[in-house]
């Protein structure tokens, strides 16, 4: 019954534009399914949903889906925000954030699984990333420019 409730909501959120839980419960009760607001919450959480802003300010639930670069949008949307600069020395890429962001813009690194990092440090708004080789720093730098 869970994975039948699953493909309706994702259906419901590709069809129409539904901005909360009791919305989306409404809906489904109205298609057949008995569910509450804390079933609800639950399947939102697992199917991996997040709001996203529409133009008018208005939301929308959508599925965090991932992309070429192995970014979903919520992690796109924290890279693009935060980083100011990428810049590098030899085989050390140094990013440059917004003031307090360093930390979660590396967590959106971390989620392109890059290979060619063997590991990075963040401040408080600067990453410095320990990249394999050096030509591996320009393809990287030139990877993650692409997602600004």
């Amino acid at each position: 019954m869970k994975e039948k409730r699953h493909a309706k909501i994702l259906e419901i959120i590709r069809r129409q534009n539904v901005d909360t839980q009791e919305e989306l419960c409404d809906i489904l009760n109205s298609e057949g399914f008995s569910v509450t607001q804390a079933t609800v919450s639950r399947d939102i959480r697992e199917l991996k949903l997040t709001k996203i802003s529409l133009n008018g300010g208005q939301k929308r639930y959508a599925l965090i889906s991932d992309t070429e670069d192995g970014l979903s949008e919520k992690y796109r949307r924290v890279f693009q925000d935060g980083v100011l600069s990428i810049d590098m020395a030899q085989n050390i890429l140094v990013i440059r954030t917004v003031s307090g962001m360093a930390m979660a813009v590396a967590a959106a690194i971390d989620m392109m699984n890059c290979h060619e990092i063997v590991g990075s440090i963040a401040g408080d708004d600067t990453i410095m990333c320990a990249v394999r080789t050096v030509e591996d720093t320009v393809a990287l730098m030139r990877r993650l420019k692409k997602v600004l």
